[in-house]
């Protein structure tokens, strides 16, 4: 090869790498996931991506995903919806109370609830036909209620009052809460709502229940998770039991928690971005429900609140954090 025949070659070279970026970017799909809790999603989106790769989509290369952390701040919803569909994303991974801001934003880029209350609610037609650009994971478990509070009763035999903490601002929160009302008062026990509107109102409800509650069950969602370590770390002040929903909480000192294994629901949220990137319409999708529960209990929680957890409880945790 001659000098001359060289140069040309590395110019062709050269100019021909630009395309052979600008194919892998053609190629290459791209996946929003707007959620909640940075901190609490991080082992669930740990989960999201490995069944990603295992269906082979390799984050960084076969596909790109970009994460939004709105908290429980709906502006940041309403901004970061805006954001993700001027990046022009093939598919959106979210949370029940930012889907109504991104259906209303959007009818034609799908939508994958990894978790969420009521998936109706969020604009799914049904769980069998979800219809439109919306699918995903329904938590919507009405039994959950009743065998939380048999957990507490069995480790707290002497439970007559129980405060039940719920965000004032979204429905299904509330309609759990209402749940948890209804099935205390058939279990002869007290049951009073906390009605939570802001961060700034969690520590004065604490105060109005001191001394006046034995347990709390504490209903999560968005403004909740963003104050989690509080709410913990009154409860622990108020040596108060707590029941949650799932084990991010417990493993942050809260007491136990009943529900379904959200690592789990992830992966399942990863099946339906993998079906809808091959092709499939969300509206075929059926919204699916959990089928893996956990029980975790944390007992050194346990011992700093004064409370002893019979070993007919502990046999049945998933994990018990010493």
């Amino acid at each position: 090869m001659t000098r001359r025949e060289f140069v040309n070659f590395l110019s062709g070279t050269v100019a021909a790498w630009p395309l052979v970026a600008q194919a892998q970017q053609d190629t290459q799909r791209h996946i929003g996931v707007l959620g909640a809790d940075a901190t609490i999603w991080n082992s669930w989106t740990v989960a999201f991506v490995d069944r990603l790769r295992e269906l082979g989509w390799i984050e960084g290369d076969t596909v790109d995903i970009e994460y939004r952390w709105a908290g429980a701040n709906s502006k940041r919803v309403s901004d970061f919806t805006a954001e993700l569909l001027r990046r022009h994303v093939d598919v959106i991974v979210t949370y029940g109370s930012a889907a109504a801001v991104l259906k209303q934003a959007t009818t034609t880029i799908p939508i994958v609830l990894a978790v969420a209350f009521d998936p109706v609610s969020a604009g799914v037609s049904s769980l069998a036909q979800p219809g439109g650009n919306v699918t995903g994971m329904s938590i919507q478990q009405p039994d959950l209620v009743g065998k939380r509070l048999e957990l507490l009763r069995e480790v707290i035999p002497q439970l007559r009052r129980l405060a039940i903490m719920a965000n004032a601002n979204y429905a299904p929160p509330m309609l759990e809460a209402e749940r948890v009302r209804a099935t205390a008062h058939a279990l002869d026990l007290e049951a009073a709502r906390l009605e939570i509107w802001r961060s700034q109102e969690i520590t004065p409800a604490f105060e109005a229940i001191k001394g006046k509650a034995d347990a709390l069950y504490v209903v999560s969602d968005a403004l909740i998770d963003a104050n989690r370590t509080l709410i913990i770390t009154l409860a622990l002040s108020a040596r108060l039991p707590t029941i949650l929903s799932y084990r991010d909480y417990v493993e942050a000192g809260g007491f136990m928690s009943y529900g379904p294994n959200y690592a789990d629901l992830f992966r399942r949220a990863a099946d339906m971005v993998d079906k809808i990137l091959r092709g499939t319409k969300p509206s075929d999708i059926p919204v699916e429900q959990p089928s893996k529960f956990e029980l975790v209990i944390n007992l050194a929680t346990a011992r700093a609140i004064g409370l002893t957890v019979p070993s007919t409880v502990l046999a049945r945790a998933d994990e018990v954090i010493e």
